[in-house]
């Protein structure tokens, strides 16, 4: 059976939900996911409800799976050079098997709209919050590897309702979170050809369908390829973009890097420090997972499919994540927080499916200028430098590399996954750096 779908049910729900709808009743809470006032835009008919509904059987093998781990020897090191430290590992995957309730997040999850639609055969699932403000700016936010729309949970408050924090109304969005092709509760590609200019249709695709005529867009990791083709595109109704994993290295510097080459002489101090970040990177092997799983996807899924703390320490060896302590002491990061995404990737079966997107992509940096074409891209581009970033991108590099650059700003907190670590914040950059873009009412 799988996880997310009894045709039945979904049948049901989505006769029950749009017939409220009708009639004005608000769904889940205060979300109305068809106000009455609004007339079903065209393809709203091939958009149906989504619950997740994992069988008790899943979960009970997962932690049968978990208590046979056949764990390796101790690291040699008193560091994270050899990978994931094995205490630490341990640690969690002890709290893993015996106290984590997926439970929670599942119940967290089906307390919003959810929905899934089919574009080019696969499909797309994906969460939709519209605000209760009128004239709301809709946003598409995309998720990366090996974070998931859980990501963006803790934004869609702030965003849907900033008065809710003492802002204004006039800064209100529209929310759509969809789950990538082969990630989480979406379809899995059978073909090849779904690297992030096809995303980018789908996705363009998909807020037609919605009925929106004019919105945003938003991405970090996997996202900003996502979105950055997107602007490229320029699809129909796409007014500009945010991205906090911009593709500023200019061709001349990704050349020098690629040889593993000393720092050219007259870049300035900002320029010398993402230039360090880049070379370290390169000689510590940060994106070793990258070369993997863009050369051999289905080698690595093998393993990945089959062990479920194989996974987890294949996915906490990202540099975004490697350094997160994800126990009592961190707040923002708590055990459940980490375990979720896991356990979605693992219910989900998606973690080969999620890794060929690397395949598709050729397994390269997505922080060069050149191979993302960003000189192409004529739209509204804005950027967040968040500080715990594996790079932190020159405003320089940025100009160049983006010519209609209309919002820069380095902000003091927050990573890799910056709406998952620090959501007010994030939510605040969204809000300021698309103010100008919102059509006068």
């Amino acid at each position: 059976m799988r996880v997310s779908d009894n045709s039945k049910v979904i049948d049901q729900d989505r006769r029950r939900i749009l017939g409220n709808a009708a009639m004005g009743v608000a769904i889940a809470g205060k979300i109305i996911l068809f106000p009455a006032a609004v007339a079903l835009p065209d393809g709203a008919s091939r958009v149906r409800p989504f619950r997740v509904n994992v069988p008790d059987e899943a979960l009970l093998d997962l932690r049968w799976r978990i208590k046979a781990t056949r764990w390796p020897d101790r690291e040699t090191v008193s560091d994270q050079s050899q990978g994931i430290q094995l205490a630490k590992l341990q640690q969690l995957v002890r709290y893993w098997g015996t106290k984590y309730d997926w439970r929670k997040i599942e119940t967290k999850m089906n307390a919003l709209p959810q929905f899934i639609t089919e574009i080019d055969g696969i499909d797309i699932h994906f969460i939709h919050v519209r605000s209760k403000h009128p004239n709301a700016l809709p946003v598409i936010i995309t998720h990366g590897w090996p974070g998931s729309v859980l990501e963006q949970l803790k934004v869609i408050g702030p965003l849907t309702d900033p008065t809710a924090d003492g802002g204004r109304r006039e800064d209100a969005f529209d929310v759509v979170i969809p789950s990538m092709p082969g990630y989480g509760f979406s379809g899995k590609p059978t073909g090849i050809g779904w690297g992030p200019d096809h995303i980018a249709r789908i996705w363009a695709e998909l807020m037609k369908r919605l009925g929106y005529t004019a919105y945003v867009a938003q991405g970090g990791d996997w996202g900003s390829p996502v979105s950055s083709a997107m602007a490229r595109l320029a699809p129909a109704g796409l007014l500009g973009i945010h991205i906090n994993l911009p593709a500023i290295v200019p061709p001349e510097i990704a050349v020098i890097l690629a040889a593993g080459g000393p720092a050219p002489a007259g870049l300035s101090e900002k320029e010398r420090a993402a230039f360090d970040a880049f070379s370290s990177a390169a000689k510590m092997g940060n994106r070793s997972y990258a070369v993997m799983m863009g050369t051999r996807p289905q080698t690595v899924g093998y393993g990945l499919m089959d062990s479920p703390v194989g996974l987890a320490a294949w996915m906490l060896g990202h540099p975004g994540l490697s350094n997160w302590t994800y126990d009592d002491s961190d707040p923002e990061k708590s055990l459940d927080d980490v375990l979720d995404d896991i356990t979605l990737y693992w219910l989900t079966k998606s973690a080969t499916s999620s890794a060929r997107l690397y395949w598709e992509y050729s397994g390269r940096s997505p922080a060069l200028a050149g191979p993302e074409k960003t000189a192409e891209i004529s739209l509204p581009v804005a950027i967040t430098v968040f500080p715990g970033e594996s790079y932190r991108a020159p405003e320089t590099w940025a100009r160049r590399a983006y010519r209609n650059l209309v919002y820069f700003h380095e902000v003091d907190k927050g990573g890799h996954f910056a709406a998952w670590e620090q959501p007010e914040l994030f939510s605040a950059e969204l809000r300021a750096a698309f103010r100008s873009l919102r059509p006068a009412i």
